[in-house]
């Protein structure tokens, strides 16, 4: 299931090329994931009191057009779940006429906020605490 939360380019996020700042683009996805964790029904407080929270391990970004002031642009989560202790969230950036603006590609876990180790099973510690794990792809 893909998920989707809307983002209006705001302009101080530009660069000196008029355009959205590289590192903006990471903090759209983040904000579009945690967006899903939460209308999912994990909240940041569930996380903490299960002992566990995401971690991202990797993440590559490929710019398709650029992004300028007042676009607005979809950014989409879908959950990739190959087994073991990792997993995939692709996500895009789409404006409103349906162009790619970014693909991202997030590598993750799940970590034992005790332990400090990443869990055996994420997809089942997040099926566990979610109100609605459909949206997880679970």
């Amino acid at each position: 299931m893909t998920f989707s939360v809307p983002v209006v380019v705001r302009g101080y996020e530009l660069d000196t090329l008029g355009h959205l700042n590289q590192a903006v683009y990471l903090q759209y996805a983040e904000h579009a994931r945690w967006e899903l964790l939460r209308a999912a029904g994990i909240g940041g407080d569930k996380l903490i009191s299960g002992g566990i929270g995401p971690v991202v391990l990797e993440t590559n970004i490929k710019y398709r057009r650029e992004l300028r002031g007042g676009d607005e642009v979809a950014v989409t989560c879908e959950f990739q779940w190959d087994g073991g202790k990792i997993f995939r969230i692709r996500q895009e950036m789409r404006k409103i006429d349906g162009t790619v603006a970014a693909e991202v590609e997030v590598v993750l876990g799940i970590m034992d906020l005790t332990a400090r180790k990443l869990v055996t099973d994420p997809g089942e510690r997040l099926r566990a605490i979610a109100e609605q794990p459909d949206l997880l792809g679970l």
